[in-house]
């Protein structure tokens, strides 16, 4: 049985180390240069492989390059991708991201695509045979589509959300496990406070509602409170995919049967180990790493 299917974007990316971020017409050197695998869900899903995962991705790609280094990216963590879709008409999304060396922090310039994985895309027993669903909101139909077949086969279902979107409210109707940016939290609920957006963010039926917050770990509800995860303390290199990098070690973690104080803790560690390598993979830890990162036995 497959531990976690991913239903969402991929992509690829070009990073580099500068010394600041320039100003205006200024030239600056590249200290450092990466080509890697990028996206969402494919990061979150890749995480989860190198920690131990059995995991598949569904999405789609264009018929070129960056598609094909997409696939071998994702093989190379023990992906199922024979579920990938690819678009002959449309070609892939890259980013080019400039990480400043001083703080770790990115400003990412994205291509936009219109490539589109839509609910006929996918199909149910590809959903249905895994522990825990993993989406984002880039391809809204095919999430919408694949949330209802596992909430209604009893699955957990984990989504990723940074930006408001068109058709975000019916995705969260059948989300149990949401995870949100600081700024969807904000455009969401209208509420500056994390923690009282978390909160606002809890319905009947969800079992976790999170806000991430970069340097300042994250806050979270359940059923039973509102609480702090503090983040790690590393030597940040590189934040890029920290965000991806947590969903998808939450997710190994719910795939194991673990609660959710551990799991938290758990995708928190990953993600600031995450932090110690440029891109938004490099830096991913094996299960083994993380366990002794966090001292537990």
């Amino acid at each position: 049985m497959i531990d976690i299917v991913g239903v969402g974007y991929c992509n690829v990316d070009y990073l580099g180390i500068v010394p600041h971020h320039p100003q205006a017409d200024e030239k600056i050197p590249i200290l450092e240069f990466l080509k890697q695998g990028g996206g969402v869900t494919a990061t979150a899903i890749a995480a989860a492989a190198r920690l131990g995962g059995n995991v598949r991705l569904i999405t789609k790609i264009g018929e070129d390059e960056f598609g094909a280094f997409c696939i071998d990216e994702l093989k190379k963590e023990g992906v199922d991708v024979s579920k990938i879709l690819i678009d002959s008409n449309n070609p892939s999304q890259f980013s080019f991201i400039s990480v400043d060396k001083q703080s770790g922090k990115r400003t990412i310039f994205w291509t936009a695509s219109d490539i589109r994985l839509s609910a006929e895309d996918i199909k149910k027993e590809d959903v249905v045979d895994a522990k825990v669903l993993h989406i984002d909101s880039h391809h809204p139909d095919a999430a919408y589509q694949a949330a209802i077949w596992a909430e209604e086969a009893g699955m957990p279902v984990v989504i990723d959300v940074g930006t408001y979107r068109a058709g975000s409210e019916r995705l969260l109707e059948h989300t149990s496990h949401l995870i949100a940016s600081a700024l969807f939290a904000k455009q969401f609920t209208g509420c500056d406070d994390p923690a009282e957006s978390a909160r606002m963010m809890m319905t009947s039926n969800r079992k976790l509602s999170a806000v991430t917050l970069g340097e300042k770990g994250c806050v979270y509800a359940t059923k039973d409170g509102i609480y702090h995860q503090p983040a790690f303390k590393v030597d940040v290199v590189d934040t890029t995919g920290a965000g991806d990098v947590f969903h998808g070690a939450f997710s190994f973690g719910l795939s194991k049967g673990w609660d959710i104080p551990k799991t938290i803790t758990f995708a928190s560690a990953v993600a600031a180990i995450k932090c110690t390598k440029l891109g938004g993979r490099s830096g991913i830890p094996t299960y083994e790493q993380a366990i002794e990162f966090l001292g537990w036995k």
